[in-house]
């Protein structure tokens, strides 16, 4: 028989290896909605930062996990009270985005807020389209950020939730996301049953299944 050589897999580039990954532009790649943390400090004073590193982790208990930068003074104020508020902001709020990653002493003068009885947090009513109040049950530092695990003891919700998007450095209103054409459905390809598995008609004929 003819040799064929057989392709081997890239020899890993052991200078690359040597150097951390960037995992920016990966991450940057993986569009995802954008939501404010908010809790509240033991004067009542408000604190927040803008998040995009939200997940879902059970539903039974429903759980879910922040993941915040280690030297904020937010997670400081989140860890010592044991509570805080997750606000996903629609797609008419990329200014509130914005001025909540800016860290801006003010921000929260600048901003419609209500703090509702049993409330884990300020509560942005003008800018979010739902909000999650959550308990702090576990955390996990690793590296430069620490992942805040939360049991969401109450969730609310607008009827007509339209999401800011932020994914390749940019914002997108979801809206126009929604708004694409969907790919057409392809039709199932049509068999034919054989005839011994053809339903008998009532007059003991036969017809086809399409």
């Amino acid at each position: 028989m003819p040799h064929r050589s057989v392709p081997h897999p890239a020899a890993p580039d052991e200078s690359a290896g040597s150097r951390p990954a960037d995992l920016r532009p990966f991450m940057a790649a993986f569009p995802t909605g954008v939501c404010v943390v908010t809790t509240l400090d033991s004067d009542s004073v408000p604190h927040g930062l803008t998040c995009t590193s939200l997940a879902s982790v059970a539903l039974e208990p429903a759980t879910l996990v922040v993941c915040i930068r280690a030297a904020s003074p937010t997670l400081a104020v989140l860890l010592a009270e044991g509570h805080f508020a997750v606000n996903l902001l629609h797609e008419r709020a990329r200014g509130i985005s914005d001025l909540f990653a800016s860290g801006a002493p003010d921000r929260f003068d600048r901003v419609e807020w209500r703090l509702p009885l049993g409330a884990g947090g300020p509560h942005l009513i003008a800018d979010a389209h739902a909000v999650a109040d959550c308990a702090v049950v576990r955390t996990v530092g690793f590296g430069d950020h620490t992942a805040v695990f939360a049991e969401v003891r109450r969730v609310t919700v607008r009827d007509d939730p339209e999401p800011l998007l932020y994914g390749l450095r940019r914002y997108a209103p979801w809206s126009a996301a929604a708004a694409a054409p969907q790919p057409a459905a392809q039709a199932a390809p049509h068999r034919e049953l054989p005839a011994a598995l053809r339903p008998a008609a009532p007059d003991g004929g036969t017809r086809v299944v399409r």
